[in-house]
């Protein structure tokens, strides 16, 4: 297996960018929202395995496993009880299968999500209720991925679930946050989706064996005013992907203004590979050592940050 540790002490890392819009922009089947992506692990392997192969050849240093939406739970929700194993094992052996075939020596991340709905700190849950899902997912996933995120966590509680259920297997760990986008310029001081604070949120992992602590999911500008704070709160390695959707109210699900026809986030027309690269730019600036994309950020962005990235590199 790749060490995390030796990748991050060499320079700032690649990661790669969103994988549930890349499949539906290249034509996977819509579903129910909450199933997002999982339903290409059975219909559209291939196209799961492509956008893998993509972003390697885009020059990502690590790739992320198509399981944010293959929680048990979640999948129970959508009619698809017992096959939580199968499909994690699935999205595990296609990361896999694309590094093989790229020939990149890449890092595999297994990406561990929000359970019940991302942006939606209200629904979170008792640890009691999902550290066992993050234990069992983690398990399933763990001969396939060199190390863990855990991705869009709203809340230091859900952190410290995920992060327990991810080390229990032996692997590295890295945690994303999404932060709240602020409601006026006004709002300055940057916040989780729970209104914690990112102290509250970096405190709330001192005693955890996690490697990095990052930003996700969340608008590049509202990220771009974290990413200081967040480098001066913490030794370990700090990073950032933002999205490229509409602004994300509380409660998003409920506002359809913010929503396409199928129940997701809209997307922003502001932010090709150039904008984007922009804000990347800032991020390392201030002292990041792990940046890509999220939703709406595509191989064609990941391939201009590879030059970033390597620039970046040179100067430190």
């Amino acid at each position: 297996m790749n060490d995390l540790s030796t990748r991050l002490a060499d320079g700032p890392l690649l990661l790669d960018g969103g994988l549930g819009q890349e499949l539906l922009h290249r034509g996977m089947p819509h579903s129910k929202p909450s199933l997002w992506s999982a339903n290409a692990l059975s219909e559209a392997p291939d196209l799961v395995q492509e956008v893998h192969e993509d972003y390697l050849r885009a020059g990502a240093d690590v790739i992320t496993t198509n399981t944010y939406a293959t929680p048990p739970e979640r999948l129970a929700e959508a009619g698809l009880e017992g096959r939580a194993e199968e499909l994690n094992h699935s999205a595990g052996h296609l990361a896999e299968r694309a590094r093989e075939a790229v020939g990149r020596d890449a890092l595999i991340a297994g990406s561990l999500p929000p359970i019940r709905g991302s942006y939606r700190p209200d629904r979170v849950g008792t640890a009691d209720e999902i550290e066992p899902q993050y234990r069992e997912q983690a398990d399933y996933l763990s001969p396939h991925v060199d190390l863990f995120l855990c991705e869009t966590m709203s809340t230091p509680d859900e952190a410290r679930a995920a992060v327990r259920g991810a080390a229990a297997t032996g692997r590295p760990v890295l945690v994303a946050y999404t932060i709240a986008d602020p409601s006026s310029p006004a709002d300055t001081e940057p916040r989780l989706r729970n209104d914690q604070s990112l102290g509250e949120a970096v405190e709330a992992l001192s005693d955890l064996p996690v490697e990095g602590i990052l930003l996700n999911c969340s608008s590049p500008e509202s990220i771009s005013a974290a990413v200081p704070v967040l480098r001066g709160l913490t030794e370990r390695a700090v990073g950032a992907y933002a999205n490229a959707f509409t602004h994300i109210p509380d409660d998003f699900d409920e506002h359809t203004e913010v929503l396409d026809p199928d129940g997701r986030p809209k997307q922003r027309e502001d932010l090709g590979p150039d904008a984007y690269q922009a804000h990347v730019e800032d991020w390392l600036s201030a002292g990041a050592d792990i940046v890509g994309g999220c939703c709406e950020v595509g191989p064609d962005h990941i391939a201009r940050l590879r030059t970033t990235v390597d620039n970046a590199a040179s100067r430190r």
